[in-house]
């Protein structure tokens, strides 16, 4: 009898320095299975190329866990609300020279709108946590606010300030010239497949390397999950080197974000990633300090499940 070829699911990680590569990939696996896959899964592990060492095993990535190491500065509490964390970033930048030398900024109005923003977006985020309306799958739901009020330069001033000095990874990977490296970390992982059903979960700046590595892979992915993506916004979008659609070879595409996540901010693909009927918006509850942390988003029952619903249901076929 033929065996049927098994499915494997392929990590990539987001920004900042990680743990070790088979320990990343052994979270990952218990958050999103419950178990350590073995070689059912794969990690694309690209943060030895920006940092010397990995983390020690013991210590969270206070980028993917939340903001806590960079919030030290914030008070006796360690801890800041989003509008605080904005705030101080945007203060920062205007002081990036390190002087005391104003830097070119979105300007005072603008700032104004996007604290308004952030504002109403945790209101938002709340009330939903609340509710059962965690699904946007099509026009019928009511629109989701705009990810900033602004006209196109302030859009564009505050998303390369916060990048910058907050994202340096992004900042790196879209404006230091470290794309072509990190995306071929993806294709690596992509390479000698059995043939089985593939899924590819993407975190962060993971989401947007996967995206455009399949946008030109010739390999079928049966599910591509994204969580904490950047890839709704804009401004992400104005540097893909195609105009946004689902890539050819993805059957379906599950984006899932908090409304609070700093790093998602938009957080509908479906309006712009034709054909829409193959992506599924989902707004998710994740509790992390910065909530953008992936164990968070892994565990969530909406993304686990059709990931999970996959590798059970060719492990029945396979014992027929």
């Amino acid at each position: 009898m033929t065996s049927t070829p098994r499915p494997t699911v392929v990590y990539i990680h987001g920004i900042g320095n990680k743990v070790r590569a088979e320990l990343l990939k052994s979270q990952w696996d218990s958050a999103l299975f419950g178990r350590d896959m073995g070689g059912a899964s794969r990690m694309a592990y690209w943060a030895s190329l920006r940092y010397e060492t990995p983390l020690p095993d013991s210590r969270s990535d206070p980028l993917d866990g939340g903001l806590r190491h960079s919030m030290e500065r914030a008070g006796p509490h360690g801890t800041e609300s989003p509008e605080e964390f904005i705030g101080r970033t945007l203060a920062e930048a205007r002081f990036a020279a390190g002087d005391g030398t104003r830097a070119a900024g979105p300007g005072p109005a603008a700032e104004d709108a996007l604290a308004d923003w952030l504002r109403d977006m945790v209101y938002l985020a709340d009330a939903l946590a609340e509710s059962d309306r965690t699904e946007v799958t099509g026009p019928a739901d009511e629109p989701l606010p705009e990810a900033l009020p602004l006209p196109r330069p302030a859009r564009k001033a505050v998303f390369r300030l916060l990048v910058q000095h907050t994202f340096k990874d992004l900042h790196a990977y879209f404006f230091g010239g470290e794309g072509p490296a990190i995306r071929e970390t993806f294709k690596n992982a992509l390479e000698g497949l059995d043939g089985g059903p593939v899924v590819v979960v993407g975190h962060s700046l993971g989401s947007v390397v996967a995206y455009e590595v399949l946008a030109e892979w010739q390999g079928e992915v049966q599910l591509l999950v994204t969580v904490g993506s950047p890839l709704a916004i804009t401004e992400v979008q104005d540097q893909l080197a195609r105009p946004p659609a689902v890539p050819p070879g993805v059957l379906a595409w599950r984006n899932a974000s908090d409304l609070r996540d700093l790093v998602a901010l938009d957080h509908t693909l479906r309006p712009e990633y034709a054909p829409q009927d193959r992506v599924t918006d989902l707004l998710v509850a994740n509790d992390s300090p910065n909530h953008h942390n992936v164990t968070q988003y892994l565990a969530n029952q909406q993304v686990r499940e059709p990931v999970q619903r996959i590798f059970n249901c060719l492990a029945q076929d396979g014992k027929g």
